[in-house]
């Protein structure tokens, strides 16, 4: 079964609005015979006669009014689409979909989302809570468009990941326990831990600087959730290694943050699909990237 063209429909709807082939034709800027060759497509495809000619002035039949009034909706719909995606190519509207660690969902993207909104109203952005594995595996399949990282990750086919933020990891101790100025392997490992789970980077990272004094802690408990950990602090349950960004100031007083000693940091990236970047991830990355000193 053959289909109708837009073009067969609006030569219709021309002719219907000015009742004579000739003006639809200059209207249209096609040649009348052209005019002609869309009619007779169109009631060949429909099977009846679409418009009736009477003291030289065409007009629909009554199937054909019928016809004309779908082709309108079927026109002004079609003209809407094109202007949605076309404000979605300059950049004024859109979707972008990112990935991210609970942590950085948390404590770094409210800020970019704040500035987005600020600055690019008509995006919206989608986040999922990922690990950097799966948020990888994601952009390389075409289902996230953004992703913030933890560093460093080996290079994978097809995208970009550019380094972005480094941040110093913290001791997280409950305000009442006596604490040096600054926490070293030796005597956290002696204390109460609570750690993030196997499954992330900082647990790894964490432990390779356990490790590096000869140290392997027993956690008392593993969690994937930084706030929920904080809490637990807060509580007297444990102490904990965290990130700080500057931007996250502490508020609860039932804790103390400690520098460590040697100095470790948490380094993020920003990873994106390789080639060409829509409009609106654009401005994502824009917005995170202004984040990088923050």
């Amino acid at each position: 079964m053959r289909e109708i063209s837009l073009d067969r429909l609006r030569t219709l709807v021309a002719i219907a609005d000015r009742g004579s082939f000739a003006d639809a034709a200059r209207a249209l800027h096609l040649a009348p015979p052209t005019v002609s060759l869309h009619i007779a497509e169109l009631e060949d495809r429909i099977g009846a006669p679409l418009l009736s000619r009477k003291r030289g002035h065409v007009r629909p039949s009554a199937i054909g009014e019928v016809l004309v009034e779908r082709a309108r909706r079927l026109l002004a719909d079609a003209e809407q689409a094109l202007d949605d995606i076309q404000r979605q190519v300059q950049g004024l509207e859109g979707r972008a979909r990112l990935g991210a660690s609970t942590g950085a969902i948390a404590h770094l993207l409210p800020h970019a989302l704040e500035g987005l909104r600020q600055r690019h109203p008509g995006i919206d952005i989608q986040i999922a809570v990922l690990t950097s594995q799966e948020t990888l595996s994601r952009l390389a399949d075409g289902t996230l468009d953004v992703g913030l990282v933890a560093l460093p990750q080996p290079p994978v086919a097809g995208l970009v990941i550019k380094p972005w933020r480094r941040d110093p990891v913290m001791a997280f101790v409950p305000a009442h326990w006596r604490s040096p100025a600054r926490v070293t392997p030796g005597w956290l490992v002696a204390q109460p831990l609570i750690l993030n789970d196997a499954t992330t980077r900082l647990s790894r990272l964490t432990a390779e600087w356990f490790a590096a004094g000869g140290h392997h802690p027993a956690p008392r408990i593993q969690l994937n959730y930084n706030d929920a950990i904080k809490s637990l602090v807060a509580a007297g349950y444990g102490a904990a290694l965290l990130p700080h960004e500057a931007t996250t100031p502490l508020h609860d007083k039932r804790i103390v943050m400690r520098p460590l000693r040697p100095a470790l940091w948490r380094r993020l990236g920003i990873a994106h699909r390789a080639g060409y970047v829509e409009r609106s991830t654009q401005h994502v990355l824009d917005v995170l990237w202004d984040l990088r000193l923050a």
